[in-house]
């Protein structure tokens, strides 16, 4: 795992920015470009996973022997990337299979916590980039049935397990392969001939084990491809992997790192701001150790556990914003889940059984913004507030104008007293009962919850506004709020359709010009972008500008002042950004913009 890369014009612009504040009736999808589906065949083939929310990951394999002796105290050279992070030829690495006995693995156990944890379906990796197969393939040796002691099937057992409990199965399988003397490129230290390599070759081997992996395991439910990032999806063959693949499950759901369309995007190691724009599935994957860790396999110097209660707030999360949860975890080369692992999962899957309903089968938040700490999901005409500290001046939702019928703590039933206050904020009484992971408060509306959506507008500080792209909206079929360096910022900004709003209370005493700065990284090859940067609709509100320096890489930010300012007027304002002319593959990574009055 590793991965690249109210008034009238008021009005207007929340249309711009397909910002409705009504709920949709009908939810509208962006579609994979590969299945020539419609939006109610989609909706149909992908309603168990929306309806799931969350899965359990299992990275495993060979790589875990590495750990054993403990003599590798350098957590950046364990784990499933070891063979890169060591350099190790792969003749030497071949020669941990025959030391891979798992002779603790259980099917039984594995599935079992899975779960326990609340979870629903299951993805494991039958090959990951090292080109080990955790399954039994007639197409090479190197397998866990034909290479090591062990001479069993896991996935077989795996699937038969899943099956007997209720769980999906679902296959982890990467197109990158390190050892299969076909794959193209090398690692730069792989010394072996490259003469009669090639890559087509090798993808008739891939599309062979993906036969074997769709007709000898039963349903699979998602085919979870990695490792396609090194090639453009032609060279791949990727479109005509996709046919394969749907032919051979017809009602199965694939992700994004073969073919970019898939059925679903990927965020890996954070959960994005707000929802994927255009109705764009999403499933964030994430360790059961924090991310710093590194590994998404076992590694003995990884002690830094997430805590139940941060667990528990990021299912919530990531439910609020209309995505599934993928939770990792890595099992030793014994086949033993580490204890911290199973006590965290245990006490998730007990919070899930007293608050399961506010996460299965919801969709994302009506709400821009919350005023506390949490988040929200919803279910028809159900609102479920997720509660992770109850703010001390009480708790309070904005632009809520569905009445409200009841109110309860999910966990107690305990009824809550509800008022709304003059300006219109709807207060809600404190139960007895608090949860330190997640408190959830139900709100039963008169109907389906219609949200005025120009509520929570962002404020201006003393200096200007300071407007961070978690506060953001983002409208592009790619586009997504990453952390590389650990802060922020929108990437796979690709189209000049593309677009980054913030809705902004502009008050009388603080109209008239601002300087706009924007902290932004862009290499040399991607400058000379025409953009414009506009605050609502009339004349004077729109600044054009145009990228003139590169910062020399997508991880290295610079700040960047425009020649003009923009003028602010009264009001609730939607300041957006968007390329209008891209002559090259990409316009900018944005971290922050930055508004200072110009006339202070």
């Amino acid at each position: 795992m590793k991965r690249r890369i109210a008034s009238s014009l008021l009005t207007a612009a929340l249309l711009a920015c397909s910002l409705a504040s009504a709920p949709a009736q009908t939810p509208q999808f962006k579609i994979s470009s590969d299945t020539g589906e419609t939006q109610a065949q989609f909706a149909k083939r992908t309603e168990w996973w929306r309806q799931d929310k969350f899965g359990l990951f299992i990275h495993w394999g060979i790589y875990d022997i590495a750990n054993e002796d403990h003599r590798n105290a350098d957590p950046d050279k364990l784990g499933e990337w070891s063979l890169v992070y060591n350099q190790t030829p792969v003749a030497e690495y071949e020669k941990y299979a025959p030391q891979f006995n798992p002779t603790q693995f259980s099917a039984k156990e594995w599935v079992g916590l899975a779960k326990a944890a609340g979870m629903k379906y299951v993805v494991f990796t039958a090959k990951h980039h090292d080109g080990f197969c955790l399954f039994d393939s007639k197409l090479t040796d190197y397998t866990i049935v034909k290479a090591t002691p062990f001479h069993r099937d896991p996935l077989k057992e795996l699937a038969e397990e899943c099956k007997k409990q209720g769980m999906k199965l679902c296959i982890y399988y990467s197109y990158m392969d390190w050892r299969h003397p076909d794959y193209l490129p090398r690692r730069p230290w792989d010394k072996r001939p490259t003469d009669g390599a090639s890559l087509d070759k090798y993808t008739d081997y891939a599309e062979g084990q993906l036969r074997e992996l769709l007709t000898n395991y039963g349903k699979v439910s998602i085919l979870w491809f990695d490792g396609g990032w090194e090639h453009p999806p032609a060279d791949e063959r990727a479109l005509e992997i996709m046919k394969l693949v749907r032919k051979l499950q017809p009602g199965i759901l694939i992700d994004d790192r073969m073919y970019p369309a898939g059925d679903y995007a990927t965020p890996e190691q954070s959960i994005p701001a707000n929802a994927m724009p255009n109705g764009r599935l999403w499933e964030a994957c994430m360790t059961t150790v924090t991310a710093h860790n590194l590994h998404w396999s076992y590694a003995w110097t990884d002690h830094d556990f997430k805590p139940t209660s941060d667990l528990v707030r990021k299912v919530a999360d990531i439910a609020g914003k209309g995505g599934n949860f993928l939770l990792d975890i890595g099992p030793d080369s014994h086949g033993v889940i580490r204890p911290e692992d199973i006590t965290h999962l245990r006490e998730v899957g007990a919070w899930m059984k007293v608050n399961g309903e506010s996460i299965y089968g919801v969709t994302k938040s009506p709400f821009r913004r919350l005023p506390f700490a949490g988040s929200c999901t919803q279910k028809g005409d159900t609102l479920y507030l997720h509660v992770s500290e109850w703010p001390a001046s009480g708790l309070t939702v904005l632009g809520l104008k569905t009445p409200i019928k009841k109110a309860y703590a999910l966990a107690t039933r305990q009824a809550l007293a509800t008022a709304v206050l003059p300006d219109g904020t709807l207060a809600i009484q404190k139960p007895d009962k608090i949860d330190p992971s997640s408190t959830v408060i139900v709100l039963k509306c008169a109907g389906l919850p219609d949200v005025d959506v120009t509520k929570a507008p962002l404020s201006p500080e003393a200096d200007g506004y300071k407007l961070s792209v978690l506060d953001a909206d983002l409208y592009g079929d790619l586009m997504d709020v990453e952390k590389v360096g650990g802060e922020p910022n929108v990437g796979e900004w690709i189209h000049t359709t593309d677009k980054v709003c913030w809705t902004i209370a502009v008050p009388e005493a603080k109209t008239g010009k601002y300087h706009i700065s924007m902290e932004y990284s862009c290499p040399p090859d991607c400058v000379g972008t025409d953009f414009e940067v506009s605050a609502g609709e009339g004349p004077g509100e729109t600044v054009q500008s145009v990228t003139k320096e590169g910062t020399g890489d997508w991880y290295t930010y610079h700040t960047m002042t425009l020649d003009n300012p923009i003028t602010l007027t009264p009001g609730t304002k939607i300041l957006r950004i968007q390329p209008k002319t891209m002559p090259h593959y990409a316009f900018i990574n944005l971290r922050k913009v930055v508004l200072t009055p110009a006339n202070p």
